[in-house]
């Protein structure tokens, strides 16, 4: 075993002194700062990760518009659509904001009439929590919040009134009575309480329209997959040149883009923890040259050289902070195994962690990523062997006749 390392344990090994007790705080310290860093940006991603998911299962993975104007022979459309490899569904839509009225609860949804047939491929509405997601007739299906703000449940009738009597003075549309057939609960609480979805009939209806759609939407296999979905898009413009053409990315990107640059300043807000935590081993390591300042002379006169002497107290930093980076990582993994456990038990005392109110979803979300935890572990260690080089220099630099006088 090389001097340096063997002079690094031994100086780590536990015993009853207070610089003992210094080192195992400073361990503590690199634990915390390793742990909340990897917990915090695991749950950023999978913020980002269930955010998408809920996306792609509610709203379509490329939106036709007819640039201002309606889109005439929809069907037509829709089936020169569905031939492209990789395109797994294609639904006309009508979008427009209504006022919903139950027993004088009024509520400001967006109604989206889509194709009864073609609904469910396009819209990913499994969890149903009460009633079936049927569009036939006069019925309309909503989300579970906008539901228990109406007060109405399967069966019940509501009144939706038009927004076109804002737009035309001459004319006076009156409201749809719809029955709800289905009550969905998506998880996310924009969809639970933003939407409702009924047919493109009632929808015409209301907006006073003969014929026509304001968009086509389109399902694709793997909206993930960037070069099969690129091939995609660009067979659709190809397809449908005088509409305009959106992918899901380019609709939702304000929301990815500040999910990610969250991300990005909650981790270099929380690397202050780790630097003061690294901080707390140079201070160990100074104290520690202090305390073993006639060792250190007894060293250099026995002939050890400045290098031995130095490379042994940047082990021993190196060491406290691998020590404190490998269990930082288990304690976080264990944290998040364990996420929704300790959410609940703070819930049962009282302590509302995640409200979903606040925070759009049902559950708190998490991915670890293999190569963010490496790059936490590397970070740590990295700057926490730099931050050792100082004490250890001046450990080195040590004169023996002075350092032996002070004994």
């Amino acid at each position: 075993m090389p001097f340096s390392l063997f002079l690094a344990l031994k100086y780590l090994r536990p015993k009853r002194s207070f610089t003992s007790v210094v080192t195992l705080i400073s361990i503590i310290g690199v634990v915390l700062g390793v742990a909340i860093i990897i917990i915090v940006r695991a749950v950023m991603t999978g913020f980002g990760d269930m955010w998408q998911e809920k996306i792609l299962d509610f709203k379509p993975h490329i939106t036709i518009t007819g640039n201002g104007g309606v889109i005439e022979h929809e069907d037509e459309v829709c089936r020169n659509l569905e031939e492209i490899p990789g395109v797994i569904a294609a639904s006309p839509g009508l979008e427009t904001r209504v006022l919903v009225e139950h027993r004088r609860r009024v509520v400001a949804p967006l109604l989206i009439g889509t194709d009864p047939q073609r609904a469910r491929q396009i819209m990913k509405l499994d969890s149903l929590v009460a009633g079936e997601f049927s569009l036939e007739g006069d019925a309309v299906v909503l989300g579970v919040d906008l539901a228990a703000e109406l007060g109405v449940g399967v069966g019940t009738d509501i009144l939706v009134y038009s927004p076109m009597n804002l737009v035309t003075k001459d004319e006076v549309y009156f409201p749809e009575r719809l029955t709800v057939t289905g009550i969905y609960d998506s998880g996310q609480r924009d969809f639970d309480s933003g939407f409702i979805i009924t047919s493109i009939a009632v929808a015409r209806d209301l907006m006073g329209m003969r014929s026509g759609v304001y968009s086509i939407h389109l399902k694709v296999k793997d909206p993930q997959n960037t070069a099969v979905f690129t091939r995609i898009v660009n067979d659709v413009r190809t397809r449908v040149p005088v509409y305009s053409v959106r992918t899901w990315q380019e609709i939702d990107s304000q929301l990815f883009t500040a999910l990610a640059v969250e991300k990005n300043m909650m981790v270099i807000l929380l690397m202050f923890i780790t630097v003061v935590a690294i901080f707390c081993v140079t201070n160990t390591l100074i104290v520690l040259t202090v305390q073993k300042t006639d060792e250190i002379g007894l060293l250099k006169a026995l002939g050890f050289s400045s290098r031995q002497v130095m490379g042994a107290f940047v082990l021993h930093g190196w060491i406290q902070c691998l020590i404190g980076t490998v269990l930082g990582i288990g304690a976080a993994l264990l944290i998040l195994k364990n996420l929704h456990e300790l959410v609940d038990m703070l819930a049962r005392l009282g302590v509302e962690v995640f409200p979903k109110s606040i925070y759009g979803l049902a559950e708190i979300p998490w991915r670890v990523i293999p190569s963010e935890v490496a790059s936490v572990a590397v970070s740590v260690i990295l700057f926490c062997t730099v931050a050792s080089f100082l004490p250890a220099w001046r450990a080195a630099r040590m004169d023996p006749v002075t350092a032996l006088r002070k004994e």
